[in-house]
């Protein structure tokens, strides 16, 4: 009965702090009786499409993590808004009547307005960016080739993007998801294409001979890195996306890949199997000397930095089987997310809380704070490669 007591004083003073420093300007995450997340309530949205914007927008907050919808605005933020004439007005009003956000948006579609309307309330409220109108790229293997494809962040919209009847893998998305980097094999070898999202315009951007793969863009978009050997051993290289000369970064007799850049854009986050098997290292975005970092295991590939800095995720192997870890870099520890079939190549959102991978050909979405996961993309073939844009 004591301890039943004390948690209710816990969770009464828990509430009380975190209104306060709401009233102060200083945004808390409240933990209810179990229920995490910042206290929203929704309100019906008025006009033309009303209905459809409040369903994704209730989604939308949900899938973020971050955000637990209540039926009453008591305490709460609250999120409302109208459309019609191809506009959606949003609101974000704080628990204390505060306007966070007042902004119209249009120039799309319905479902993409209230994906935006989403992603700038979960900013406005928590302080993180959102998920919502990011876009995801992958490769689908059918009939023995390759083409990659593109799809909203819950699913929707998939569509194809190559048709080169060939193979079409390791595809990059820019910030904002405007353009598409990827390895291609039009003419028998791997070079690096550049497509252009919004025209469809594409351009061949690294064709030295040799293999030309994995490029990544750097966090501003003006750079890639990727892998070329043209000097006979696969090394990093850095170069301009509209041309230039490529800077190389590694010298070595073993094999570099799979880069990923910090998000400051200073470093490179890599692969090498200098130690007799695959492991991670990270170099000076303008170049200098390798340091490995120490992740506890003994196979590690697959980098992704997260873009709040902090962790890395990659592919471990378990049990003959690759799994998706996250290495914390402020604590240099290591936790396994993933077991069964294998998990491959994961790939952070923007809110440095959600990573998506592939698992028997399924893209799932993974909350790395709750551990739970959603189905994205399935029963499409078999997806491989996931990108993530920012």
């Amino acid at each position: 009965m004591r301890s039943e007591f004390l948690q209710v004083l816990l969770v009464i003073g828990m509430a009380a702090v975190g209104f306060a420093s709401i009233l102060l300007g200083q945004p808390v995450e409240i933990t209810i009786t179990g229920q995490r997340g910042f206290p929203v309530a929704l309100r019906g949205f008025q006009g033309t499409g009303g209905v459809e914007a409040m369903e994704t927008l209730s989604a939308d907050l949900r899938r973020s993590g971050r955000i637990r919808l209540q039926p009453t605005p008591a305490g709460a933020f609250t999120v409302e808004g109208s459309t019609g004439a191809g506009v959606l007005q949003g609101r974000v009003v704080g628990p204390d009547g505060r306007i966070l956000l007042e902004r119209k948006y249009n120039g799309e579609a319905l479902g993409a307005l209230a994906h935006r309307f989403a992603d700038d309330a979960v900013g406005a409220i928590t302080g993180v960016p959102g998920i919502a109108g990011s876009r995801f790229a992958f490769s689908v293997k059918k009939a023995g080739r390759k083409e990659l494809y593109l799809c909203d962040a819950d699913g929707a919209n998939l569509q194809q993007v190559t048709r080169d009847n060939s193979i079409s893998v390791s595809p990059a998305l820019s910030r904002g998801a405007r353009q598409l980097a990827y390895t291609g094999y039009l003419n028998g070898f791997a070079d690096i294409y550049l497509i252009d999202l919004s025209t469809g315009r594409r351009e061949k951007i690294v064709s030295e001979p040799g293999t030309n793969t994995g490029a990544a863009f750097s966090p501003g978009g003006e750079q890639i890195a990727c892998t070329m050997s043209a000097s006979g051993n696969p090394e990093l290289f850095v170069l301009p996306v509209r041309g230039g000369r490529p800077k190389r970064l590694t010298h070595s007799r073993y094999v570099e890949s799979s880069p990923c850049w910090s998000p400051d854009g200073r470093k490179i986050v890599f692969v090498s199997d200098a130690t007799g098997a695959p492991q991670l290292f990270v170099i000076p975005a303008e170049g200098g000397r390798p340091q490995r970092i120490d992740t506890g295991h003994a196979y590690c590939v697959e980098p992704d930095w997260a873009p709040n800095g902090h962790g890395l995720a990659f592919n471990v192997r378990e049990g003959g089987r690759n799994q998706v870890a996250v290495h914390d870099l402020r604590t240099g520890t290591t936790r396994v997310l993933t077991s069964g079939a294998s998990a491959e190549t994961p790939v952070w959102g923007a809110d440095s809380q959600h990573l998506a991978y592939v698992q028997s050909g399924t893209l799932y979405v993974h909350d790395v704070e709750s551990g739970t996961r959603a189905p994205v993309v399935s029963g499409f073939g078999e997806v491989s490669e996931p990108a993530w844009s920012r």
